[in-house]
Parts: C-alpha cells; sequence; structure tokens
C-alpha cells in the first residue's frame, strides 16, 4: 500500500436509543464526546496526536457541533473539529472527507464519524428543505410508499426484510459482536430497538404509517434514534501492525429528489468502477436501512438477494431498521459494521457501506480488510 493510503483502524460507537429514552439526557457533542475519547484511547501508543476531527450531523443544535465533542472529549484544545452535513449520508461523508485529508497528506491522525440526538433536534426535528420550490421534496415515508410500487416491492418482503434485520441484531447482540464497539452513555449500554420476537406474521398486523393504502408501515422501516459514531483513520505507513480497513475508493451521486431511496444505487455503481472491482467480489455490502422498500429496491437493481442468496452478505449483522437510523451518525454505524464483519471477524477482504440521502443523493465507500493485530477493544 502507498504511505498516504487511508485505513480505518479503530471503529467505536453508543448504543442507539429510541429517541426520548436512554440517550435523553445527552445532546449531539455530549453523544460523541466519550466516542471520540474511547477512540483515542484505542490509539494510545500508536500515533503522537489527532490532526483533526470531521463528525456528520443532521438536526444538531447548530454551530460547530465537533469542536465542541472534541472540547468535552478532553482531546485538548490544539485538536480541531469540524462538522459536515450531508444529510443521512453525513456521517459516511465525514469518513469519506477524513480519508481525502489523509490520502493529500494535509494530515495524518483523523477521527471521524458522526453524531445525531433526535431527542435534542433543532426546531422539534422539523426537517429543512430536501429541494427548491419546484422541485420534488416528499417526506421520507411518503417516497418509500412510492418507490415501493414503483419497484414493485411487495408488504411481504418488506415485512420479510424487517423480520429479518431484528432477528440479526438480536443474534449478534447475543453473542457478544457489538461488545467491543459499544461505548457506554450513562445507564444505557445496549441498543434498545431490536426486538427477539418480531416476525412476519407481527408486521403483518401494522397498518401504513405514512400513506393510505401504502405498504410502508412503523414495522418496516427504521426509528428515530440518539446515537454516535466515531472512527480512526491513519495513513497506511503509520497504520503498521494494525488491522484495519484499507479505504479503496469512495463516491457520491445524484438521483430524482422524488425518489432519494435509490441514490445508492449510482454510488455504489460508480465507486466499483473507480476501484475497477465487481460487486461479486464484496464480501459486505451495509446499506442505510431506513426502509425496507428502499434496501430491496436497491438490491434487486444491483442484482442482490439479501433473503436468499445473498443473506449473510447484505446488513449481515442486523441493520437500521432494527437497530435504529441516528440520521448524522448512520453513515458511520455502517463502517462501524464493516470493521466489526471485515476486521474484529475476519468474514472477509471487501466491504462496501451506503446511503440513500433525502433530496436525492447516494453515498459510497469501498474497503479492504488488511492484516495486522486488532486493537484492544
Amino acid at each position: 500500500m502507498e504511505p498516504r493510503t487511508p485505513v480505518v483502524v479503530g471503529a467505536r460507537r453508543t448504543p442507539v436509543a429510541t429517541a426520548g429514552r436512554g440517550l435523553a439526557g445527552a445532546d449531539a457533542p455530549a453523544l460523541a464526546a466519550p466516542v471520540l475519547a474511547a477512540v483515542r484511547a484505542d490509539l494510545a501508543g500508536a500515533v503522537p496526536g489527532i490532526d483533526d476531527v470531521v463528525l456528520g450531523n443532521c438536526c444538531g443544535p447548530g454551530g460547530d457541533v465537533a469542536r465542541i465533542a472534541v472540547l468535552a472529549a478532553g482531546l485538548g484544545e490544539a485538536v480541531p473539529g469540524v462538522t459536515v452535513d450531508r444529510q443521512c449520508g453525513a456521517g459516511l461523508e465525514a469518513v469519506r472527507l477524513a480519508a481525502a485529508l489523509v490520502r493529500a497528506g494535509d494530515a495524518r491522525a483523523v477521527l471521524a464519524g458522526g453524531t445525531e440526538s433526535a431527542t435534542h433536534a433543532r426546531d422539534g426535528a422539523t426537517r429543512a428543505a430536501f429541494a427548491p420550490p419546484g422541485w420534488p421534496d416528499p417526506e421520507m415515508g411518503a417516497a418509500a410508499d412510492v418507490l415501493a410500487v414503483r419497484a414493485g416491492i411487495e408488504r411481504e418482503r418488506q415485512d420479510a426484510y424487517a423480520a429479518r434485520s431484528h432477528s440479526l441484531a438480536v443474534r449478534s447482540a447475543q453473542d457478544g459482536i457489538f461488545d467491543a464497539e459499544l461505548v457506554a452513555i450513562g445507564g444505557c449500554r445496549r441498543d434498545d430497538r431490536p426486538r427477539p420476537r418480531l416476525g412476519p406474521e407481527v408486521l403483518a398486523r401494522m397498518p401504513p404509517a405514512f400513506t393510505p393504502g401504502g405498504s410502508v408501515t412503523a414495522g418496516n422501516s427504521c426509528g428515530i434514534n440518539d446515537g454516535a459514531a466515531v472512527l480512526a483513520l491513519l495513513p497506511a505507513a503509520d497504520a503498521d501492525g494494525l488491522a484495519g480497513l484499507r479505504v479503496v475508493a469512495t463516491a457520491v451521486a445524484g438521483v430524482d429528489p422524488g425518489l432519494p431511496g435509490l441514490g445508492p444505487v449510482p454510488a455504489v455503481r460508480a465507486v466499483l468502477e473507480r476501484a475497477a472491482l465487481p460487486l461479486a467480489a464484496v464480501d459486505v455490502l451495509e446499506i442505510t436501512e431506513a426502509f425496507a422498500a428502499q434496501v430491496l429496491a436497491c438490491t434487486d437493481i444491483l442484482g442482490l438477494d439479501p433473503l436468499g442468496a445473498d443473506h449473510e452478505r447484505v446488513c449481515p449483522e442486523g441493520g437500521a431498521i432494527a437497530l435504529g437510523h441516528p440520521w448524522g451518525a448512520s453513515g458511520a454505524m455502517l463502517v462501524t459494521r464493516l470493521f466489526s464483519s471485515l476486521v474484529r471477524r475476519r468474514l472477509g477482504r471487501y466491504g462496501l457501506a451506503a446511503c440513500a440521502v433525502g433530496g436525492g443523493q447516494g453515498v459510497a465507500v469501498l474497503v479492504e480488510a488488511v492484516d495486522g493485530e486488532v486493537l484492544a477493544a
């Protein structure tokens, strides 16, 4: 690897909590600060200092959330921080920007990720416009209903996918897969959303949540959540001896703002083209599970079957339908899942994270597992 190839060498996160519950006492900077401190502690002895912190955030208090979190984490006044907003792709955009800083030689050690407190969301979580007047600007749930109809995603498939997400997340928690990455906040020590007995028969009884007669329900959609995730990126020369994820390529793309759920498709295609890698070579694909309809529409177009042949490739440890979707943090949560699958569990070589973004965008990051000694949790 080239010395300036960016490598993710650490990944930690808070539990994900339903808004108003286990993490309600912490705002966006307060969620991020202990995770930043934990990742910095994981790197003790590996790097002399942190050059920058990049955090994604959508609906936080305003101002520079990252800088506030840096100071609250005790990283020191010399460590700067910047906050970025690509809506639900903000956490993954932070990883893209951190990788670019490392690749360009403008930073040697960067902490990147995202944080979101829906509990403390600015303006009561009233969202800003995704598009200007004259352009489609649907609510995400209604857009998922439209996408389900256009893509032919039946209610039964959506419920089956949602049941799968909960089953995988519950099993992962029971097997201790999340233990090494979790940073407790107060008394919140585990994800509160996964349900062990939420099967298709239960999901089938739930009414449409967004559109009369629609197929998208509260059960086959993500929750409204609080949480944060942080990753550490170093140049390959400084990551020698550490297990990690080499950032191979990244991409963003635009799509019809009326069908924002399709954003991952061109982003995934672009990142694979840049890497000259076929999708068949990707061992794990993590996609933000905002809605089962959205995930299934994208995987259908990409030729993947998460309910069949690709069961072990797509979100194999459970996704946002079960774990939750803290908007600005979710993209970083995806890379945390890849770190779990490919570094801690050694389940493959290549991983891909992708987010759909309100307003019609997609973000994707392709990584490759590299050998080394796994950092102690």
